[in-house]
């Protein structure tokens, strides 16, 4: 019996102990390595988009340059020219896509490599071990890599290298490549908030928070040239087309609004509602929790923005800036955005599975609590077609990651006046 609690206290130990994350993180790597390549072995690859890419991009491979040209089996080409550059790339290594082995090849390269970033961005947010077990064990995040084969999945991988590069203080790389993220799909913009607020925070200067969003900017205009600069080309075409807000979303598909019903999901004011819950939500956590870095909150922030703040606040703010409250506050923004999102489809679920997790844990409302939560969320992305209950747990397990963030926070918030106490070298 004493074998036996030794080993239950070491293995709580081990699990509760960041210092031992590393090794987790080993494990869960070689675990989810043999789970992904017998799923590969045994489950039927399943056809939605891939062939549409495949013909898009033979199109662009032919010199088509106006995207409102480009069409596939799915409908026109509606993301923007990373996307393109991707799949054709795909296109060369497999064949014009007849090489399915190799295309599942790709996507779990895709996988593993975004498995082992989450856990970085986890490892830098001091966060316990048991918590990664959760990544790991997702049937729909499996299913939307390995077999379905959408954007989403290289739009997250570029996403979390920004992420682990703004943790690390290498803002420039974090920059480039959120914005080549934003360049394979629109819907990293739902981080944009908050990466633009801890650049000003970590970096304590507008003017170097300006110069990478400028930098953001010139890396889009350098992948929309070839579409924009052509003759063949179009600006009008290709911004409508890449980053097209107006697009209308089909009720049949929505994962999240189903148990609204269609005359509601498709009203113009449930649009408006939406857009104003979103704004609402950024600027109540804004300034009830992200700005708890800032001595004097909202009013001393602006005042920092006009005029630059002196060195004593900006080296405060700048330690208080730590992997921590960057990765809690990029994941709540994203998850905000979600929320109020117009509508979900099934591959969206790669925008969250992998900030679920940290979510729950920071609520600080206990193990039981993330599982549980994790559980209901993880069966109501595996009902196909989504239902009024399937699509109302959806949402419910969002707004519960939202309310339990800011719980959790709320200590952090409470102390934000104090003074850092110093490192010792």
């Amino acid at each position: 019996m004493d074998i036996i609690r030794w080993a239950y206290a070491r293995g709580i130990g081990i699990a509760q102990n960041p210092k031992y994350a590393h090794y987790v993180a080993l494990a869960l790597l070689c675990f989810d390595g043999l789970l992904s390549y017998a799923i590969l072995r045994k489950v039927p690859y399943t056809e939605i988009d891939w062939e549409a890419y495949m013909e898009q991009v033979a199109q662009y491979r032919a010199g088509e340059r106006d995207y409102r040209n480009i069409k596939g089996g799915t409908g026109p080409l509606v993301y923007p020219a990373g996307h393109v550059y991707i799949y054709n790339w795909l296109y060369s290594l497999t064949d014009g896509g007849a090489q399915r082995g190799r295309v599942q090849a790709a996507f779990w390269v895709a996988y593993m490599a975004t498995l082992w970033l989450a856990m970085a961005c986890y490892r830098r947010a001091s966060a316990p071990p048991w918590i990664m077990c959760l990544l790991v064990l997702s049937k729909r995040l499996h299913s939307i890599y390995l077999l379905r084969f959408f954007n989403d999945c290289f739009s997250t991988l570029l996403i979390f290298i920004a992420i682990l590069s703004v943790q690390t203080r290498q803002y420039t790389l974090s920059a480039i490549f959120y914005s080549l993220s934003v360049g394979v799909k629109m819907s990293s913009l739902l981080y944009l908030p908050a990466l633009g607020l801890i650049y000003v925070l970590s970096t304590g200067s507008t003017g170097k928070a300006l110069r990478l969003a400028a930098l953001m900017l010139q890396i889009q205009v350098l992948l929309a040239v070839p579409f924009v600069a052509s003759d063949k080309g179009s600006l009008a075409g290709y911004l409508g087309r890449a980053f097209e807000f107006s697009r209308a979303f089909l009720w049949k598909w929505t994962v999240n609004w189903r148990f609204v019903g269609e005359n509601v999901f498709t009203s113009s004011w449930f649009k408006i509602a939406l857009l104003v819950i979103h704004v609402s939500l950024l600027f109540f956590f804004l300034t009830t929790r992200w700005l708890r870095p800032v001595r004097g909150g909202l009013v001393q922030f602006i005042k920092n923005i006009l005029f630059e703040a002196d060195c004593g606040d900006t080296n405060r703010t700048t330690t208080q800036t730590d992997g921590a409250y960057m990765l809690t506050t990029l994941f709540t923004c994203n998850m905000i955005g979600m929320l109020c999102a117009r509508s979900l489809h099934y591959q969206f679920y790669s925008w969250m599975a992998w900030t679920t997790p940290f979510l729950l844990w920071k609520s600080g409302f206990g193990a039981p609590f993330v599982i549980l939560v994790w559980v209901m969320q993880e069966y109501a992305w595996n009902v196909y077609p989504s239902t009024s209950v399937s699509s109302a747990m959806a949402v419910g397990c969002m707004a519960l990651q939202l309310v339990g963030i800011w719980v959790g926070t709320r200590e952090m918030s409470m102390n934000e006046g104090r003074d850092p106490k110093p490192k010792t070298i």
